[in-house]
């Protein structure tokens, strides 16, 4: 039977971080890296089972990168604190890692907003690529928007992991200032210029995608918040984006 490690990055998670420790200990190995957490977690993580990590906070991409290189297992699985693994598709992983054929899976996702699990909207099926082999992956570099790169041969699961992203409105509008704020420093390392005009478009096309194209309109009034808050963060991203070129621009 193939080794498994699961790599979990986490700062103060201390109501997600238990749960999500617990879904993950099928696996042989649990490596939380915590980033200076001061409300528990790193306790709450070793009780449940993880081996935990103390580092600083690189972004997305270099952390998971860092418990890449920290796993032992043959395979690894990337999952965030406030993401859980059901027990189908702990099944369905277990499977995948006995194959010879493929080198990667991406994984869809189901996630909440709001304290309601949604179903269009571009939220479901999310899909993510998540499980690897170790030696035939990494992740992209950026601070927030990093995603897992494969060099082989990939393939798909069918069991989805179960995302709590937004349980209420007050982390809807906390992750609304961070999200675009981290969004926007990607942007700006990539060479990408903004303007009020660009904030307002791609703020306009998010929403339309988001509520007509993706049909979050079935979502009925969720998936009309859904869309603002997409449209909102847009929005906000190109516009910081801007006013961190312009301060520059102005020295």
């Amino acid at each position: 039977m193939k080794r498994l490690s699961i790599i979990i990055v986490a700062q103060n998670e201390a109501i997600n971080i238990a749960d999500c420790v617990r879904t993950a200990r099928f696996a042989e190995e649990i490596i939380v890296l915590d980033s200076g957490s001061t409300d528990g977690t790193q306790e709450l993580a070793a009780a449940a089972g993880a081996t935990v990590v103390s580092t600083d906070w690189p972004g997305y991409g270099p952390q998971n990168n860092r418990g890449i290189d920290l796993a032992t297992g043959e395979w690894f699985f990337s999952l965030d604190a406030d993401e859980r693994i059901g027990i189908e598709l702990a099944a369905e992983i277990r499977a995948a890692i006995e194959r010879e054929d493929v080198d990667g899976f991406r994984v869809p996702r189901t996630s909440m907003y709001c304290g309601r699990f949604m179903k269009h909207g571009g939220w479901s099926p999310d899909y993510t690529w998540r499980l690897a082999r170790r030696g035939k992956a990494r992740f992209t570099g950026h601070y927030l928007h990093a995603h897992l790169q494969i060099e082989g041969r990939t393939g798909t699961l069918r069991q989805s992991i179960v995302h709590y992203s937004y349980r209420s409105m007050e982390s809807v509008l906390e992750k609304l200032n961070r999200y675009s704020s981290a969004s926007a420093r990607d942007m700006t390392a990539s060479g990408r210029r903004g303007s009020l005009g660009r904030a307002i478009a791609h703020g306009l096309w998010a929403f339309f995608r988001t509520y007509f194209l993706r049909l979050g309109l079935l979502d009925g009034r969720w998936g009309f918040m859904l869309a603002v808050f997409n449209a909102e963060v847009t929005y906000y991203r190109y516009v910081k984006l801007w006013l961190q070129q312009q301060a520059v621009e102005t020295k």
